[in-house]
């Protein structure tokens, strides 16, 4: 699907639960933060048929996300049922990767390879200060158990916090070093108030900088249905090295995503609250068509930029859990 500014729209973020075994706190509020009903959410009939209508109308890639995906029983069987769908060319998961060690042969077995874990820290007792839970042992054996599984792509999503994980940054490179994931570091986005969003936003000219000392990268190739991470590869790594600047020089002119909440909102972009309803038309009994129509609805609504990094624009947001990243 082309937009208005000829970007191809072939990516979509599919959200399938609210729910999240951590409190991240740039993610899920510790405070204030409602659940959706279970009514409200939809059924897993409900998104293989928009999935199957998505790739109609043009989708070749599905994430699979939350709240934490993993947490929603029958994850597995869905996953199995998407990986069925005609003209769907890449499928991934992305985790908090607490329950990826226990789940990861079902999800194996049922043809998942790509997968992103969301990890902001090798320290224990930091992992416990930004996400609320002591499961970094945890996490980390899941990523081991994949590896050994032979999943691959294995990303690992780093978000950079100034005055809270940025020493790090070094060590983050270096875990690729020895392993096959590709590590990427990623800006904080304002997800929280402004004031604690300022206080720890660190641009990612500052993390290339700090990265120098390993070695002078070399890009990686983009390809069609990627997401907006520069890819580069440092000599006599196993893994890569990706870096995502939302903020300070965002991707909005290649964007090529639709997000999918899991209440049944199709949202344009991930900073701009407009939302356009597809739960309801499902339910009322819309056909394919009609459905096809509504998508379409949502990618003539993609902007050509985000204003967010500006201090006079105001956060106007769902938190990062009710969305799906």
């Amino acid at each position: 699907m082309l937009d208005n500014y000829s970007r191809n729209i072939n990516y979509l973020r599919l959200s399938i639960t609210d729910r999240c075994n951590l409190r991240c706190f740039y993610c899920l509020p510790r405070q204030g933060w409602v659940k959706l009903p279970a009514r409200e959410i939809l059924s897993y009939e409900e998104m293989l048929r928009l999935s199957r209508v998505a790739v109609q109308v043009g989708i070749r890639k599905i994430r699979v996300t939350g709240g934490e995906p993993l947490v929603r029983r029958g994850v597995a069987p869905f996953l199995e049922q998407l990986h069925r769908i005609r003209g769907l060319e890449k499928i991934c998961l992305t985790t908090n990767g607490v329950l990826l060690a226990e789940m990861a042969a079902d999800l194996y077995r049922i043809g998942l390879r790509h997968i992103n874990v969301s990890l902001d820290t090798l320290k224990p007792e930091r992992y416990v200060e930004i996400t609320g839970s002591d499961q970094l042992a945890v996490v980390l054996a899941g990523l081991e158990k994949a590896a050994a599984l032979g999943f691959h792509p294995i990303k690992i999503n780093f978000v950079v916090l100034r005055g809270i994980n940025e020493d790090e940054v070094v060590d983050f490179a270096l875990f690729s070093r020895e392993n096959p994931f590709q590590v990427r570091f990623i800006e904080f986005m304002p997800t929280v108030s402004r004031e604690k969003w300022s206080s720890h936003f660190l641009p990612m000219s500052v993390v290339r900088q700090r990265l120098k000392v390993l070695g002078e990268p070399q890009p990686v190739a983009r390809i069609a249905t990627a997401g907006p991470a520069q890819i580069v590869r440092l000599p006599n790594y196993r893994g890569e090295l990706g870096f995502i600047q939302a903020v300070s020089e965002h991707h909005c002119p290649s964007c090529n995503r639709l997000r999918l909440t899991a209440d049944g909102r199709l949202r344009p972009c991930l900073f701009q609250a407009q939302e356009v309803d597809l739960k309801g038309p499902l339910r009322w009994g819309a056909g394919d068509e009609e459905l096809g129509l509504i998508f379409r609805k949502a990618v003539a609504l993609k902007g050509l930029g985000h204003r967010f990094a500006s201090p006079a624009t105001p956060l106007d947001c769902r938190p990062m859990v009710s969305i799906g990243g």
